[in-house]
């Protein structure tokens, strides 16, 4: 898969690109907004992380005029924390998800994997903490030599889990991603949720553990 990044800090630009690269993606990047557009009308690219302030054509312009030439290559925003409006006018203009700076790695991992699955391309990755890995495909657990199949929702807990890396997930984080309601069964399934991905880490033989956090969530752990 090939991602372009448009992002006008190079350090940044550099740091997304190494980062996308060391998990095998091809990357480019373009630092101003005319050139961003430039590569993203060349038809090369499956992806494109795009940043909003940009020089020369900032990213809500370079979005809207792929939108209108029926280019529908999958769009990550980058916003600062502050601009709300800018999130809400990203979507309206046709980005499939955003994402607010600063962010971690496995945060923008997750976002670009399930940007891609909605829109039907297969990842050629699979997410990894630790010792643990998760096969995309086959919707298993693996550690080292041994694999463990997930249910649908124990997957997205992982998931989300290995995108914090290591970061805290609160119960509204897991029953706003993988129940999608508010209902109060919903926050109770989360810790009963939790307790079956603990076994199944014990039944790998894994070194990394759910940790709990009172009053603040889940975090994923070396032992």
């Amino acid at each position: 898969m090939k991602i372009l990044v448009v992002e006008d800090e190079i350090a940044l630009a550099d740091a997304i690109a190494a980062i996308l690269r060391s998990e095998g993606y091809s990357v480019d990047t373009a630092n101003d907004g005319i050139s961003g557009l430039e590569k993203a009308m060349s038809g090369k690219f499956d992806c494109m992380v795009l940043d909003i302030m940009l020089p020369g054509m900032n990213g809500l312009d370079v979005l809207t005029y792929l939108r209108v030439k029926e280019i529908e290559m999958p769009v990550l925003l980058l916003t600062a924390k502050s601009e709300t409006d800018d999130k809400i006018k990203g979507l309206d203009c046709g980005a499939d998800d955003y994402l607010t700076k600063p962010f971690v790695k496995g945060e923008l991992l997750a976002r670009i994997r399930a940007m891609t699955r909605r829109l039907g391309i297969t990842p050629d990755i699979n997410p990894k903490f630790g010792d643990i890995t998760l096969d995309m495909k086959k919707g298993e657990l693996i550690c080292g030599t041994n694999s463990i199949v997930l249910g649908r929702k124990e997957f997205q807990m992982m998931e989300i889990l290995i995108s914090k890396s290591g970061q805290n997930v609160t119960k509204d984080d897991f029953v706003n991603k993988v129940w999608s309601t508010d209902d109060e069964s919903a926050y109770n399934n989360v810790e009963v949720y939790i307790s079956f991905l603990r076994k199944k880490l014990l039944m790998l033989h894994s070194k990394i553990q759910i940790k709990t956090r009172r009053g603040i969530g889940y975090c994923l752990e070396v032992k």
